[in-house]
């Protein structure tokens, strides 16, 4: 069974908006998508930006470790020079004659000059590894105020696209007195019946006060929908033939058998939007039955069962 209920009559007054504010109404609203769109975009270019430096950062531990191999190599082969230099002079020390003493001056000087020519590679080899490793912090320091920067912009974003959400009433006269848009306030008991609610009618189905949270069909142009396991503050967007914008439903409390919340609707309809835009002085608001900005409506208790 379906019972419709009027809206309220607070909502029958509204005076007609200038054409002046309706005009800024529709540039705030374009500032706002321009604005969350360049969000989005420098997020994605972030996101980008911070996985060709994981790729650089990766290329650079791998060059770091082949020059870490190689001056293992080098290690190794000093330890067998150096052994091959001691065991030459205790040769040289059991012989007594001068040409003994000349071979093992001749072969500890070849020693020498070898020694200091890896010695020379060694140190070339550590300075490029001390280059890599600082430029690999560098990398690494970029990557991580990258990913704090992208990180603080999509929440800014988030947070600015979850300003519209009202978790409580005074939040709620708070959005209805920035007089952007309609919004009704309802609460629904668990019913088969369907409630009025300013452009939709809702019908309660399930609440779930352990998992906050709730079924609820809807009859929207003359088709009927549902809703299955909405999340608390979690906004349900409804495109109608006749708004302009999408309705919305939040729901900010569920008890037993029992939700509390609201619904926001646009103010004006396109064909009003387009008579303002084309020298039209004023225009009237969606809503049949308008509210001062400072009060909001309270729904009708539904009938019990």
């Amino acid at each position: 069974m379906e019972e419709n209920l009027e809206p309220n009559e607070n909502e029958s007054n509204r005076e007609p908006a200038s054409f002046g504010v309706n005009r800024w109404l529709v540039v705030a609203v374009v500032a706002l998508i321009v604005a969350a769109g360049l969000a989005v975009g420098y997020g994605y270019r972030q996101q980008i930006a911070v996985g060709h430096m994981t790729a650089q950062a990766s290329v650079a531990n791998a060059t770091i470790n082949e020059m870490q191999r190689q001056l293992s190599t080098l290690t190794a082969k000093l330890n067998e020079m150096s052994a091959a230099q001691q065991a030459a002079a205790a040769a040289a020390a059991q012989q007594k004659t001068p040409v003994a003493h000349a071979n093992a001056a001749g072969a500890k000087l070849a020693a020498g000059k070898k020694s200091a020519t890896e010695n020379k590679r060694l140190k070339e080899l550590q300075a490029r590894i001390d280059e890599q490793q600082k430029q690999l912090k560098e990398t690494q320091d970029q990557v991580a105020k990258n990913r704090a920067d992208l990180e603080g912009n999509l929440n800014s974003t988030r947070d600015e696209l979850n300003g519209s959400i009202a978790k409580t009433h005074e939040e709620l006269v708070a959005l209805a007195k920035r007089g952007e848009r309609s919004y009704f306030e309802f609460d629904l008991t668990k019913s088969k019946q369907f409630q009025r609610v300013g452009p939709l009618t809702l019908s309660l189905r399930k609440a779930d006060t352990k998992h906050k949270s709730y079924d609820l069909e809807m009859i929207v142009d003359d088709n009927q929908l549902t809703k299955k396991k909405v999340n608390l503050y979690e906004p349900i967007w409804i495109h109608t033939e006749n708004d302009s914008q999408p309705v919305q439903v939040v729901v900010n409390r569920v008890e037993k058998n029992l939700v509390h919340g609201y619904v926001s609707a646009p103010k004006y309809k396109p064909s009003e939007l387009a008579a303002s835009s084309t020298g039209a002085a004023t225009v009237t608001p969606v809503a049949a039955h308008p509210q001062p900005p400072d009060q909001i409506p309270q729904s009708p208790k539904q009938p019990e069962q």
